[in-house]
């Protein structure tokens, strides 16, 4: 999180509210009512509440796709229907809206396109999300045979192919695996690091609590509660003394203290053996699992893109960008001058001859005629069906009569019977 004298806001919301009405304009449901919270420059923000509370009608506000019914939003200092701001943002909907019929890649392609990204861009950014995500082995499939959780990934995907500012994730681990939840949240704290604004909503209470540095509570679209992760779960009632293992009888000596200490007032309430989550344990069952069983489906997926880690554009990346034809791909070199073949072997010799023969003989036969002791072009040919003019002539003794071949007689070829 940024220091408080260099925070600059991303999101401003003030008083919002968003009513929704039935035909006759009557109040049907009020799903959001007087919010106001912001969100900083470089800020994991986190929206919870439970189904209905009124988060993805607040983040449509903020995208520009629901007009509030009272209020104000400021996205980037500006209002959040210009285009200019939308392409600063990265936004993973609540469900994945994807065109079946397109694969992976070409889906990517769609969106790079969107954004007006360059040709090799496109393909080094789409390439390195999908290694992300874990879709390489499946990139050409199309989406319509894809899981949930396989959507979700190429839905995430597609979210940072514009290398976004502001990036708003509605529920990103629904319908995923343990892998692929750890590994959202992984990638969540590191764009977090690199500075990226992220807006996080879920009512997956363990996700958020992970990845988020500040927050608000939702429910019947107001704000229950506001603040850090620290300050919100923080018990002040209680005390965590962790240490190495230790045996009764110390354990007895250090409840003597505590009792002697604070009058009898306080004791140790509980001893026990601290247990690793079952996060941890099934990801270490598949990790050695990975090495020698081979998946089908959606694997646990590689690096965050280089393009996400990279603070900056390199020199190298700029003047490739600048030598870059869009359109044009690069032509090989056209080799002049004769060929000379390489003896590769000991029938080298053997080919040349064969070959240069065949040459003469079809230079000598367009010259001065056949050749002599040359094989007629028809004894090389396998022999085939004799012609039926070829028939008629041998059957007839050359006199012009034919076979009739329905009754057996001889007819000639010029008249009747």
């Amino acid at each position: 999180m940024l220091p408080a004298a260099t925070r600059e806001p991303v999101v401003v919301v003030q008083q919002l509210s968003r009513i929704f009405r039935d035909f006759w304009m009557r109040p049907r449901a009020r799903a959001v009512e007087n919010l106001t919270f912001h969100i900083d420059r470089g800020e994991v923000f986190g929206l919870l509440g439970p189904n209905g509370s009124g988060k993805s009608t607040t983040i449509k506000m903020i995208l520009g796709l629901l007009r509030p019914s009272a209020g104000r939003i400021a996205v980037f200092g500006k209002l959040p229907t210009e285009v200019e701001t939308k392409r600063r943002i990265g936004y993973l909907p609540e469900e994945s809206y994807l065109y079946p019929f397109l694969n992976a890649r070409e889906t990517l392609e769609y969106y790079a396109k969107l954004f007006g990204l360059d040709r090799r861009t496109r393909e080094t950014r789409i390439d390195e999300l999908l290694d992300m995500v874990g879709l390489t082995g499946a990139q050409f499939r199309p989406v319509r045979e894809y899981s949930k959780g396989m959507q979700r990934r190429i839905g995430l995907a597609q979210a940072l192919i514009n290398d976004p500012e502001f990036l708003i994730l509605d529920e990103p681990t629904t319908g995923l695996d343990p892998l692929g939840t750890r590994q959202v949240k992984d990638l969540i704290i590191e764009l977090g690091r690199r500075g990226k604004t992220i807006l996080l909503s879920s009512h997956l209470l363990a996700d958020v609590e992970d990845c988020v540095s500040r927050m608000i509570i939702l429910y019947g679209g107001q704000k229950r509660e506001e603040g850090t992760c620290d300050t919100l779960l923080e018990r002040q009632e209680r005390v965590t003394i962790e240490a190495e293992t230790l045996d009764d009888a110390t354990i007895a000596e250090i409840d003597a203290v505590i009792r002697r200490r604070t009058g009898g007032s306080k004791a140790i309430l509980s001893v026990s053996r601290p247990r690793q989550k079952l996060e941890e344990l099934f990801l270490s069952i598949v990790e050695r699992a990975k090495s020698q069983v081979q998946t089908s489906g959606a694997t646990s997926g590689g690096q965050t893109a280089a393009f996400l880690r990279s603070e900056g554009a390199s020199g190298e990346a700029v003047i490739a960008k600048l030598v870059s034809v869009e359109d044009e791909p690069a032509i090989p070199p056209v080799a002049l001058g004769p060929v000379v073949a390489k003896e590769t072997g000991p029938d080298s010799g053997m080919i040349s001859g064969l070959v240069s023969e065949a040459v003469s003989v079809q230079t000598e036969g367009l010259s001065s005629g056949p050749v002599a002791g040359a094989v007629p072009a028809a004894e090389k040919q396998p022999a085939k069906a004799m012609d039926r003019s070829v028939i008629d002539s041998l059957v007839g003794g050359g006199s012009g009569q034919s076979v009739d071949e329905s009754g057996g007689g001889k007819r000639k070829s010029g008249g009747a019977e």
